[in-house]
């Protein structure tokens, strides 16, 4: 588990996530793995992901921790850094769009 929040994470959390109309928790312990941001009343998970998950083994980290996640039921969502920090607008209405569901 990370104390420290990367800059996107920051953003998405203090600009959007912690004021949300629907509770969001940080750096939630789900089984075996560690999400970023969790909403139990919507059921999604989101995950902002950096430059670390593009190689082929975290992509096939990534993937398996999804179908994990998935089998709960739970909606994973997935941003990379570069969309939370320059698109920060479509980021947030398609939280909302998923809250929403």
């Amino acid at each position: 588990m990370r104390n420290t929040m990367t800059a996107s994470e920051k953003k998405l959390w203090f600009e959007f996530l912690r004021a949300h109309h629907v509770r969001w928790l940080r750096q939630k312990p789900l089984g075996n793995y560690i999400v970023n941001f969790y909403c139990s009343e919507r059921q999604i998970v989101l995950e902002v992901d950096g430059d670390s998950h593009y190689t082929d083994d975290a992509q096939e980290y990534d993937a398996q921790r999804t179908a994990f996640l998935q089998v709960y039921g739970l909606q994973i969502i997935r941003f990379t850094n570069n969309e939370v920090l320059h698109c920060f607008e479509a980021v947030c209405e398609r939280i909302e769009n998923a809250c929403r569901r």
